[in-house]
């Protein structure tokens, strides 16, 4: 993973450039200030008390016994909470939820709150939580896909229909000379990240101050603020830094209105903070999957029929569908395709956007399925691959950037040593006699694109400041986005004061579906474009400018001055073009969204992974040792960044094949490994060797920059790779993840 960086050159084009983060020293030094490590004067303690049973009633809280205990100062229970203004079951568009803030005595999931006690130190409020001492009337949960009748939803994702065809697939699996039936199975997966949910509300009137973790500022201050029935921008919310947030932090939720609830109500600020058990309940996860692939291919390996049956689960009380089957509309040209979806009512929380929702979960079983008809056929996968990969999206008929696929098979298959892999599984062992497998996994993302607003200001001084409402949860965005705006402004990115991480910026979208960078980012160089137009004008419209005559779009900003386009000898300064016109300043403002072109094109990333896997024959134990990425996403910013974003997605791969599940009680519904300690994530030593490789793209199509999402494509290839390696080391097909010792022993 080490790699010597080259000179950084911190003057002329910003973007392209490995810069470290701008926000690096802040982290490594404590100085990056996270929600919960702000203590305003007065400050009060939340602590929820969570449900131990996963479906019933509470019938007792000993409230007494709380507000006895020294220190507590108000317990709030469904008998004394602040009104709301609008119910919490309300929804009012696709990512809206329903949330459990005290409505009722009812218990829909295991980690439910059903109470919060507030205190002067965390301690007496943890105490007081544990002497409400709940009793419950239980009721017997449904817990696992076979525990409740399934059913069509209505949509699945957001808003996406539930079956898709293209093609007669019954047709084109009898007429197929091989065919394929494989059955994956997936677990449930809890958000993990090593920031947990916070608060820290402040109430003065109707005016709500709120450091807290958000991956979507603008969504959740509009959220915030129909609650309680005040104006949007009476909520102001700080989310600077996260430490994480894979999805989980995108909207709003519910033990972080708890704890603006608990400030209400006491009149004073609070603090609520989650526990790490605590996070397996309330705050989403991913959904468990049972997905049932049928393939057909011709005697040469040309596809005939692909059809995709997903059973999944959501909550008893709200919508979340995992959209496995999505993957499959865009990889394969199957002249045959269809996809369904069908889920059970479960007594968990509801499932909720987990890093590279449904792809991460379908393309497992994809990749899977498509290895195990190579092998019907008798091709090598790679091969097998290269014979059916679309030159345009198969479900839509839209063209995309299939070159770009191509490519990354080439790149990869080169780096990793592909063509030295025997077609036979168990044919390679090491120097110590363990079993040696090589296993390769397609990598797809969608290229998405959202709204955001940017503003962008340059002073007479020659510096700039350039301010929007985005997020940085760890990808980078403090460094990647300013040099946007360096490139764009044509400054050092030295000379930019850059602002984010505050809901009372420019509304900078979500940062989510790998889109931020995109999103944000087009929204910056808009803002950039203006201000320079602005200066622009002011410079060619005045005879005692060099630039006099040449027109808004004959000059181009570099190095703190307009150029001429036609004679670079002719340029000036942006300090001067300022303080001639008299001007302290120019503001510019700018806009992103999706575009006509989305109308027409299919836009996605794309990669290919190549993994290594050594199996032990007699012990079974699996190590993943060696990981090739391949990956084409368009203009890169800053490349130390996006490889930083691959090796993450690819040791999520490693954690989705081999280490990664929720286990449930099937008699009380409440998980049973709701920690760090039970609940299986890589460590270093299970980290194998990365190599991330940046394929070449120019897609003039997907936004004004070119460039797409890196944060969760390379989970999609990587998890299927190390499945197919572990088959090609041992023979055997495990096809329930994740792929423990016993399931290949």
């Amino acid at each position: 993973m080490s790699e010597t960086a080259p000179r950084q050159i911190r003057h002329g084009s910003n973007i392209g450039q490995p810069l470290t983060r701008r926000d690096g020293v802040l982290k490594v030094t404590g100085g990056a200030a996270y929600a919960a490590d702000h203590h305003p004067p007065g400050m009060l303690y939340a602590v929820m008390a969570v449900s131990r049973i996963a479906r019933g009633r509470v019938t007792r809280l000993d409230v007494a016994a709380a507000e006895s205990h020294p220190g507590v100062v108000a317990v709030m229970t469904p008998q004394n909470k602040p009104a709301l203004a609008q119910h919490p079951d309300e929804k009012h568009d696709g990512f809206t939820f329903r949330l459990d803030l005290l409505q009722d005595d009812r218990v829909r999931y295991a980690n439910q709150p059903v109470a919060v006690v507030i205190a002067e130190t965390l301690e007496a409020a943890t105490e007081g939580a544990a002497l409400l001492a709940p009793t419950y009337e239980a009721e017997t949960p449904a817990v696992g896909l076979d525990a409740a009748e399934p059913f069509t939803p209505p949509a699945i994702g957001v808003g996406d229909p539930a079956d898709l065809e293209r093609g007669d697939v019954a047709s084109g699996l009898a007429a197929a000379a091989r065919t394929v039936e494989a059955t994956y199975e997936t677990p449930a997966q809890y958000h993990n990240a090593m920031e947990p949910h916070a608060v820290v509300a402040t109430w003065d009137g109707d005016r709500l101050d709120l450091e807290m973790p958000s991956q979507g500022l603008a969504m959740a201050q509009g959220r915030i603020a129909g609650l309680f029935g005040i104006a949007p921008g009476d909520v102001h919310i700080r989310s600077p830094f996260l430490g994480g947030g894979f999805g989980s932090k995108g909207m709003v939720a519910g033990p972080q209105v708890l704890g603006i609830m608990a400030a209400r109500l006491v009149g004073r600020p609070v603090k609520l903070v989650l526990t790490r058990p605590q996070m397996f309940g309330p705050v989403g996860h991913r959904a468990p999957t049972r997905q049932t692939l049928r393939l057909g291919a011709t005697e040469d390996g040309g596809l005939t029929a692909l059809d995709h049956h997903t059973l999944t689960a959501t909550s008893t009380f709200d919508d979340f569908i995992e959209p496995s089957g999505g993957v499959s509309h865009t990889l394969y040209a199957a002249p045959a395709l269809a996809t369904r979806h069908r889920a059970v009512r479960l007594d968990t929380g509801t499932p909720l956007f987990m890093r590279a929702p449904g792809e991460a979960s379908g393309s497992v079983a994809l990749e899977g399925a498509i290895d195990e008809m190579a092998e019907a056929c008798g091709l090598d996968p790679l091969a097998f691959r290269l014979r059916n990969y679309a030159e345009t999206e198969p479900m839509s008929g839209k063209p995309f950037s299939s070159k770009a696929l191509r490519d990354c098979y080439a790149q990869g298959a080169a780096r990793f040593g592909w063509e030295t892999r025997p077609l036979a599984p168990r044919q390679m062992r090491d120097a110590d006699g363990l079993l040696v497998g090589w296993g390769v996994g397609t990598a797809t993302f969608p290229a998405l694109m959202f709204q955001a607003e940017a503003r962008a200001e340059l002073r007479a001084t020659g510096e700039a400041s350039v301010a929007i409402g985005a997020i940085d949860m760890g990808q980078g965005a403090w460094t990647s986005l300013a040099q946007i705006a360096a490139e764009e402004l044509g400054l050092d990115i030295d000379a930019i004061d850059f602002r984010i991480g505050s809901s009372d910026l420019p509304n900078g979208g979500i940062a989510g579906g790998s889109a931020h960078t995109a999103t944000a980012g087009t929204a910056i160089k808009g803002a950039a474009a203006d201000v320079i137009a602005q200066l622009a004008a002011l410079a060619t419209q005045d005879a005692r400018s060099p630039l006099y005559g040449a027109g808004n779009a004959g000059v181009i900003a570099r190095g703190g001055r307009l150029v001429r386009r036609d004679d670079e000898s002719r340029s000036e300064a942006f300090t001067e073009i300022l303080s001639r016109a008299g001007r302290e300043s120019v503001e510019g403002k700018g806009a992103a969204g999706p575009d006509a072109a989305r109308e027409s094109y299919a836009m996605h990333a794309h990669g290919a992974v190549f993994a290594e896997v050594k199996v032990d024959p007699d012990l079974g134990q699996i190590r993943a040792t060696r990981l090739v990425g391949a990956f084409a996403a368009g203009r890169i910013i800053n490349p130390r960044l996006v490889r930083s974003q691959y090796y993450g997605g690819m040791i999520w791969g490693v954690s989705f094949a081999l280490h990664e599940q929720a286990v449930m009680d099937p008699r009380s519904g409440r998980p049973m490994n709701a920690n760090l300690a039970e609940y299986h994530v890589p460590v270093n030593a299970d980290v194998p060797a990365l190599e991330a490789i940046l394929v070449e793209e120019e897609d003039p199509h997907v936004n004004p920059l070119g460039i797409k999402g890196v944060g969760e494509i390379g989970v999609t290839g990587s998890a299927g790779a190390i499945v197919n390696a572990i088959w090609h080391a041992t023979g055997k097909r495990v096809r329930t993840l994740p792929v423990t010792l016993d399931k290949v022993l």
